[in-house]
């Protein structure tokens, strides 16, 4: 079965791509993927500084800056597994450095 993790956190307390690349607990969660043969796909998202909303109401395109919630805990990646069940994939994302400061929603992919 396919899910994808949202990795979620505050982005003013988020580690560089330099400090995520050499943190071990990192490097031991991709290696636990690798080992799985579990991610299809991943990738780190840009600062919600760099999104752009997009709304469209009676017809009309509404497109403003940033991200449509204003909230502390912003998507910063996103992850898509392909695991055995529902219990794989919460044992994968409780192994992210984020869910130790941040959060990791898990959802079933609609196939």
């Amino acid at each position: 079965m396919k899910y994808v993790l949202l990795i979620c956190d505050d982005e003013t307390a988020s580690p560089t791509n330099e400090e995520l690349a050499a943190d071990p607990v990192h490097k031991a969660w991709l290696a636990d993927l690798n080992q799985r043969g579990a991610r299809i796909l991943g990738a780190r998202l840009r600062p919600v500084v760099d999104a752009t909303t997009v709304r469209v109401r009676d017809g009309e395109t509404l497109v403003s800056d940033g991200p449509f919630a204003e909230t502390k805990d912003f998507v910063g990646g996103f992850v898509i597994l392909e695991c055995a069940n529902l219990d794989e994939a919460i044992e994968i994302a409780a192994g992210h450095p984020y869910a130790r400061w941040g959060g990791i929603e898990i959802r079933p992919v609609w196939e």
